[in-house]
């Protein structure tokens, strides 16, 4: 005797070996032996054979016309051989049986299940709603098999080219787009973006990063609703001073200026003048609203989306010829020693008597016509020599405590396009690279001065026990990284006791928020605790660091990915194939002329430092990746080498697809710059 029943949704069938009172021992056509409860059964026969039931069953199930079958079935509840019975003829037999049976169970929009081998049919209703959804998924396949079939043959839909960024990167796998994606994929036997790329919905890599970028970040896209820039409080003390800045030509975003006065009378008063948008903007705004949205300035080679709206930045940033509102950290200093004597901060108006550029000047501005041994001819000559020697002194002080010498051995890189106006690029502008060394005089000038604002600052804060946004690093070993946090802690890397970002509040949100908590300090001084927009413990300030650290990683990100991109743009056009470039490690080597590190064969086993020269083999300007080989030694033993082991394995990241290595110190971008190594348009 054979029996059939139920396992876990399946129908199976099988040799009768024993039975039992509650269950029986059935024999597959397997040969295993399974134990079955008797409630589980539903038939049991004696021809014909287990596996000829089923095979004999199955199409004949197929067969059944299920309309026809819920019109003869009873309203009531009935088992499949009642149906067997009234749709084949009174004696069906035990293979009509069970095609009975798996025709009900595969059509649950007719007949619902009840029990073992019990349904119900469903309301007419029902039916029709469920025969409506099914013709619809019909309709939807066929979409997705024509769509699929377009994409196959090279060309890509509308629809897909409309959704290309969200199939790729964020998709609904519930979408028809991705579903005939992926369905194109498999049977092209190809990658989705080779096989969108050949079907032509990528027709621009620049583009594709750049729409990529905008997909994620700006989904609504990155224009500005219609906020004017709120006034300054009119009662600002006008200082002193004549202030300058020290930017390049394309900076827009001036947050910066310095003074110096005292000069020849033995005390000198150094002030660091920072622009002041939180003297206008407050907390809770739709102005603040929009900057925390967006945490930061987005750069990029000829373009950048700016953290505020441009009209709102011309109002507050430090423009040549006018008094800007500020807020300025005046540092007494004895001229001599350069000992600092104290330090005062004032909310005022200060003259900026001019915008210096680097670009203009830094061949001008040398270490020689700052110290007396060439003519300085510009502006502010004794107030710059002042600067560069206080720099100079304060780095000094600052290696002491890091324990070993900052060093600037690689370049910045400045990327220039020409051709696109002050628009979005295309992508095919013609790309010029150039470079600043790092540590130069008006480099120093700016990043000592910022540093000692911040320090100060962040000090200041601590003491009066406001709270604010410091960044620390506990040691400058392998690994250490810089940490956010809201805890006045020392930070190796730059050599300080404590490090707040406050010198950028035009284009961080961190330093706006934590001028918000300067101004408040210097409105109250000892009171400010109880007058600072954030208190102690604060959630918010520790959602502003969540949001920002998250925001600023994926800008860089960008910027180093569509830097990647126009330096392989400028192989292009400049038919470079050759590169001199230094060994790092894991068969990484960084080009010496070019922000660039690669992966090249070869490299593998050479010692760190070693200069090589690369061959490119192949680019690929999608994803950024670089084919290259070692073709030739050019020195016998490893030149000294200053990348750190965590620049070592950023270089690993950046050789691999839409990505490209941060040329950092110790994990800190250079202070004074908001170029971020490139030269934006303005």
């Amino acid at each position: 005797m054979f029996a059939l029943f139920e396992d876990a949704g399946k129908f199976l069938a099988g040799r009768v070996m024993s039975e039992a009172e509650s269950s029986m021992q059935v024999e597959l056509d397997s040969g295993k032996r399974v134990k079955v409860k008797s409630a589980n059964v539903l038939l049991k026969f004696e021809q014909p054979q287990p596996a000829q039931l089923l095979a004999q069953a199955e199409p004949l199930a197929a067969e059944i016309d299920l309309d026809l079958a819920w019109e003869f079935a009873p309203d009531e509840e009935f088992g499949f051989i009642d149906i067997a019975r009234d749709y084949f003829d009174e004696k069906a037999s035990t293979v009509q049986q069970t095609a009975a049976l798996l025709r009900l169970f595969e059509a649950p929009h007719y007949f619902r299940r009840v029990g073992k081998g019990r349904f119900k049919k469903a309301p007419e209703e029902i039916v029709k709603a469920a025969l409506l959804g099914i013709e619809r998924k019909k309709q939807q396949q066929a979409q997705v098999d024509a769509w699929a079939a377009e994409l196959a043959s090279g060309s890509c839909p509308q629809p897909i080219r409309e959704q290309l960024y969200r199939i790729l990167f964020k998709p609904d796998k519930n979408a028809l787009e991705y579903k005939a994606v992926v369905e194109a994929a498999k049977h092209a036997h190809a990658a989705p973006l080779d096989l969108l790329q050949r079907a032509g919905a990528i027709d621009s890599a620049y583009q594709f990063h750049w729409r990529r970028f905008l997909f994620e970040h700006f989904p609504k896209g990155y224009g500005f609703p219609p906020l004017a820039a709120p006034a300054v409080p009119g009662d600002l003390p006008l200082a002193t001073v004549q202030a300058f800045s020290i930017d390049d030509s394309a900076t827009t975003e001036i947050d910066d200026a310095l003074s110096v006065q005292g000069l020849g009378s033995g005390t000198v008063v150094f002030g660091v003048h920072i622009a002041a948008p939180g003297l206008a903007i407050t907390p809770g705004t739709p102005l603040d609203q929009v900057a925390r949205n967006r945490y930061s300035t987005v750069y990029m080679p000829g373009y950048k989306i700016t953290m505020l709206p441009d009209d709102v930045v011309q109002a507050y940033t430090l423009s040549e010829g006018r008094d800007c509102p500020a807020v300025s950290l005046y540092v007494t200093l004895d001229e001599a020693t350069l000992d600092v004597k104290a330090s005062e901060t004032r909310l005022e108006r200060v003259p900026i008597g001019a915008n210096l550029r680097h670009d203009q000047l830094d061949g001008v501005i040398t270490e020689a016509s700052l110290t007396g041994q060439a003519p300085a001819d510009y502006p502010f000559p004794a107030e710059l020599a002042f600067a560069f020697r206080l720099a100079r002194h304060l780095k000094a002080q600052r290696e002491v405590v890091r324990g070993k010498p900052e060093n600037f051995t690689r370049p910045d890189y400045n990327f220039r396009l020409e051709g696109n106006g002050s628009g979005e690029p295309t992508g095919h502008e013609k790309v010029i690279i150039g470079t600043r060394k790092r540590g130069e005089p008006l480099d120093l000038i700016v990043a000592e001065a910022m540093i000692l604002a911040n320090s100060t600052w962040g000090g200041w804060l601590a003491e009066l026990g406001v709270p604010a946004i410091y960044r620390s690093q506990a040691s400058l070993l392998p690994g250490v990284k810089v940490r956010m946090s809201t805890k006045a802690l020392p930070h190796a890397g730059m050599g300080v006791k404590q490090y707040s970002w406050a010198t950028s509040p035009l284009r961080r949100y961190v330093d706006l928020v934590n001028q918000w908590q300067i101004i408040a300090c210097a409105r109250h001084g000892r009171t400010a605790p109880l007058a600072a927009p954030f208190k102690p413990k604060d959630a918010e300030l520790f959602s502003v660091i969540s949001g920002f650290d998250a925001a600023y990683s994926a800008y860089n990100d960008f910027q180093s990915g569509i830097e990647r991109y126009w330096t392989l743009r400028h192989l292009a056009q400049n038919g470079i194939t050759e590169l001199v470039a230094a060994v790092m490690k894991d068969g990484l080597v960084r080009a010496e002329t070019l922000p660039l590190v690669l992966r090249a064969v070869g490299a593998e086993n050479l010692a760190r430092g070693a200069r090589v020269k690369v061959r490119i083999a192949s680019v690929d300007e999608l994803t950024l990746d670089v084919h290259a080989s070692v073709i030739d030694r050019l020195d016998e033993a490893p030149l000294a080498d200053d990348t750190t082991e965590d620049e070592a394995e950023d270089g690993q990241a950046a050789a691999g697809p839409l990505s490209l290595a941060i040329d950092v110190e110790d994990g800190e971008p250079r202070e004074g710059d908001n170029t971020a190594a490139t030269t934006p348009a303005a």
